[in-house]
């Protein structure tokens, strides 16, 4: 009888799902994803065939499932620690590149026109709770 296997995760890019796998596997658990190539070769298709699917065998799932549970959401600092919001002191703090002034803006243009990576950006911590954008000292 062929190993049953069922989808634990889903991600929109099959980078976010290739860190996760190399997690699982660290752990022992076998895994397989499922429509990565497909994103790799054309990213704008992901929302449309569900994303990167990320699948464990059936009997690894439980197991699996409380490997992502201790993986976190959030933002931490160089050292690992939570990164906290100054405004409200919540934990629940994104990492987020943004267009904000004209450098930035002509930087992205020429990224998107050319096709080269951004070669100027500017990043900013966001919180979820309060929505305060800042950058940490």
């Amino acid at each position: 009888m062929e190993p049953t296997f069922v989808t634990i995760a889903v991600f929109t890019y099959s980078a976010e799902a290739g860190i996760i796998k190399g997690r699982l596997d660290a752990e022992g658990i076998e895994t397989i994803l499922f429509d990565n190539l497909t994103i790799d070769t054309d990213p704008l298709v992901s929302n449309a065939i569900g994303g990167v699917k990320l699948k464990v065998r059936k009997e690894n799932e439980a197991e699996a499932r409380k490997i992502l549970a201790t993986i976190n959401d959030y933002s931490l600092d160089d050292s690992g620690k939570e990164i906290n919001c100054p405004n409200c002191g919540a934990s629940e703090i994104h990492y987020f590149s943004n267009v904000t002034d004209i450098k930035s803006l002509f930087a992205f243009l020429f990224g998107f026109l050319f096709g080269t990576l951004p070669f100027y950006t500017k990043y900013e911590y966001s919180c979820e709770v309060c929505k305060h954008k800042f950058n940490p000292a």
